[in-house]
């Protein structure tokens, strides 16, 4: 006669097994290469969805936007007066017109926990390498929509929007506390990519621009982590 169920969660200190986390991440990135002469710090928000397997092998996919206020190569710099510092909009007045950087990676991830130096067998320094796109731009925004030259499809002329192939590597300590109440990771980010520019030509120099560009990105990461795990049952008999 079956007298009671208990169920319980698999114990995170106790032994190594497989769980599938949830993290959302916050970084701070500075840019190198290519991406150094257009773009400056800039900060990043992403998500992954990370399965670890029972011998702690690593496999995720992640997607990431990351944005910014620091442009250092402006498309509308032809069009300035006064030294080059002031854009006039339709009307001839100054024109408040703002530039931000806008972008966005995806990749697949793969890699190794090693939980010998982790404070459980579920936790420790993992190391992640990935393949995936990076694509970034230059947003305009016109507060008072004056003007011309960023007004509708206009604006992809100047936004040297740009993208490719590109690469990804992580370091960093992953922590499951033994009671799942804490659960986050931390470490650095690593991004490399190998882009060009994505439209015709650009219309302040009227030439199509063919540069192969390489982007690379260097960030410290903090994640919050939901682990999924999964639940066992165990059934007493008299």
């Amino acid at each position: 006669m079956l007298s009671f169920i208990q169920v319980t969660a698999q114990s995170v200190k106790d032994s190594a097994f497989r769980i599938m986390m949830v993290n959302v991440h916050f970084s701070g990135q500075l840019p190198f290469g290519d991406l150094a002469k257009r773009y400056g710090a800039d900060l990043g928000a992403s998500g992954s969805f990370m399965c670890k397997t029972k011998h702690n092998f690593l496999l995720s996919t992640e997607v990431s936007y990351f944005f910014g206020r620091n442009i250092r190569e402006d498309p509308l710099k032809n069009y300035k007066v006064g030294d080059g510092h002031q854009l006039t909009d339709n009307e001839g007045y100054p024109a408040d017109l703002r530039l931000t950087e806008r972008g966005w990676n995806i990749y697949a991830n793969a890699g190794y926990m090693f939980t010998k130096l982790g404070h459980n067998p579920n936790s420790g320094l993992m190391v992640t390498a990935g393949i995936g796109w990076m694509q970034h731009k230059i947003k305009f925004y016109d507060a008072n929509k004056k003007v011309a030259a960023v007004y509708g499809n206009l604006k992809k002329g100047y936004d040297r929007l740009s993208g490719g192939f590109a690469l990804s590597q992580y370091i960093g300590y992953q922590y499951l506390s033994n009671n799942r109440l804490a659960n986050f990771n931390f470490g650095f980010e690593f991004y490399e990519g190998f882009t060009q520019s994505l439209r015709g030509f650009n219309y302040d120099t009227g030439l199509p621009d063919t540069k192969r560009r390489f982007d690379v990105m260097i960030g410290v990461r903090l994640a919050w982590t939901l682990p999924l795990y999964k639940r066992i049952k165990d059934f007493y008999y008299n």
